[in-house]
């Protein structure tokens, strides 16, 4: 049976007076891939921001793992790629290995030193990235797709339970970005990862999530692709036309 490990109750936030997110509550289960989507300006990064604590919460409650985020610890069981790697530093003079063994001081208190269980855990995250072959290579010297895999193996370092990715794919091109969706759905099917995955790629989110968690500053739509095929609010903001081609799945 399927538990819930993010729950969000009366989520609202506002920057400076201007509120971006209004009364947002949905819970979110072991296992599931949510696929995030709505108009530039909906909240989507911010309601992530909000969930990581990057974000005060002021207004709402935010609970993972069943413990309230205020109180929450244990934050190396959640990954997370953020926004930008088209605005990555390509002079940043670290290898891929260091790139991604940074990953691993989450788990540490101080004096954060790497131990031999550190270097494993960086080598099967390379390895299931399948990059192992260039983790002496400097990470600017890498295209845009080796790039975002080696910063998807960092999220993966420490085996989240969790994974969460703000438009993981805006600098991919198509081939490059197809392989990492199936990447994606590899770790969610047969390791069990839940994926928050936010995308303005509604139709190729179609191939894969779950779940489809819509927002336009409020929650538009939360649930499962059958039940988004058949909403008529969903209807109405995509269209007769672009809806079908999210539901066509295969």
């Amino acid at each position: 049976m399927q538990v819930d490990i993010i729950t969000i109750e009366g989520l609202s936030f506002a920057y400076q007076g201007t509120e971006v997110l209004h009364d947002i509550n949905c819970a979110i289960k072991e296992g599931d891939y949510v696929g995030v989507v709505g108009p530039n300006g909906s909240g989507k990064s911010t309601l992530i921001r909000c969930l990581l604590g990057l974000n005060r919460v002021v207004q709402g409650k935010i609970s993972l793992f069943g413990t309230p985020q205020s109180a929450f610890s244990a934050w190396d069981r959640i990954g997370f790629l953020p926004q930008g790697l088209q605005l990555f530093n390509p002079n940043f003079p670290a290898t891929v290995e260091e790139i991604v063994k940074l990953g691993r001081l989450s788990k540490k208190s101080f004096p954060r030193r790497f131990t031999s269980a550190d270097s494993t855990a960086t080598t099967q995250a390379l390895e299931r990235m399948g990059i192992s072959s260039i983790r002496n290579k400097l990470i600017g010297e890498l295209s845009g797709g080796l790039r975002q895999r080696a910063l998807l193996a960092r999220a993966l370092v420490n085996e989240p339970d969790i994974l969460i990715l703000d438009e993981p794919t805006t600098a991919l091109d198509p081939e490059t970005r197809e392989s990492f969706y199936a990447t994606l759905q590899d770790l969610n099917a047969n390791k069990g990862t839940t994926v928050i995955l936010i995308t303005h790629d509604s139709a190729t989110i179609g191939l894969y999530a779950s779940k489809l968690l819509y927002l336009d500053k409020k929650m538009i739509f939360f649930g499962s692709f059958g039940e988004f095929c058949q909403s008529p609010n969903m209807t109405e903001v995509f269209g007769p036309q672009n809806q079908h081609l999210i539901c066509h799945r295969h």
